[in-house]
């Protein structure tokens, strides 16, 4: 029998959720907040005809929510216990229990069905976790999610910016980052040391930088920013084809890393993929 919701989350524990003790281990902090449960469902809005996976739906603050007005609900949960639980409180949904660092996402949902993402994320996973999803990009309609303020910050910034570099240069290559609504301690239990936000992101319908080889974009921005107070010159010596490209003075070498916008370093891995192509070429 499916659970009575009533446009909140899942009546079942003394706060009005899935009765469950928090784990040190999973880095759980789970909502609890019936306005910031609330305010996520609206900005998320899903709808009769779409396919969501909610990433560690924990106690089910917002599932139930969810599962009335989607498509189709897909939980992917850690916690061996609180699947058990979820199975039980959500009959009709499908509860996968596994890590959503190894889970590939699109194998949820047959081709050319295109998902929703919505979780909130543990703090720990959730930089490698973003990574993983953008391989996924081409099959997600959005992501929200809720991370720290900080991380979110570095999601949305911009060239100049303390917060820019990799995280941000790799995201927005991928994703239009909308920064949406903060969330304090006080909405979690047990309360998290830093304060949380709401990010929307939408891959773009069509990048407005195309990398003509991807893994070169990578390794150009992670050997940058690795070295970010540099000037680019001295920040991509190690890198092959670095020393023709300065030469040839079609970039301004003298910049810092945190200085360049995606553009810039989408041309810069184009023209160092031109480079590495007609030195094979030479051999």
């Amino acid at each position: 029998m499916r659970p009575t919701v009533r446009g909140r989350a899942p009546q079942f524990g003394g706060d009005g959720l899935v009765p469950h003790r928090p784990r040190r281990r999973f880095s759980q902090n789970f909502l609890v907040d019936r306005s910031t449960i609330d305010r996520i469902v609206s900005v998320v809005a899903p709808r009769s005809d779409e396919h969501i996976v909610e990433i560690g739906p924990g106690r089910g603050a917002i599932t139930g929510q969810l599962a009335e007005q989607a498509g189709e609900l897909v939980l992917l949960e850690i916690d061996r216990d609180l699947v058990a639980t979820l199975e039980r409180t959500f009959p009709q949904l499908r509860v996968i229990s596994g890590d959503a660092l190894k889970v590939c996402f699109d194998s949820l949902f047959p081709e050319p069905q295109r998902y929703r993402v919505v979780g909130n994320l543990p703090y720990n996973i959730s930089t490698p976790l973003i990574f993983r999803l953008l391989s996924h990009a081409s099959r997600m309609v959005d992501a929200h999610f809720m991370l720290q303020d900080e991380v979110v910050a570095r999601l949305a910034a911009g060239p100049g910016q303390k917060a820019w570099g990799r995280l941000g240069v790799m995201v927005q290559y991928h994703c239009q980052v909308e920064p949406l609504f903060g969330v304090s301690p006080e909405a979690f239990n047990p309360k998290p040391q830093v304060r949380s936000r709401v990010v929307r992101l939408i891959p773009h319908a069509e990048r407005p930088h195309v990398a003509t080889d991807y893994r070169m974009l990578e390794t150009l921005v992670r050997t940058a920013f690795s070295l970010r107070r540099k000037t680019l010159r001295n920040a991509l010596k190690a890198m092959p084809g670095s020393e023709a490209l300065v030469a040839d003075g079609d970039f301004d070498f003298g910049v810092r890393p945190e200085n360049l916008d995606v553009g810039d370093f989408v041309a810069i891995a184009n023209a160092l993929s031109r480079h590495a192509a007609a030195a094979a070429g030479e051999a």
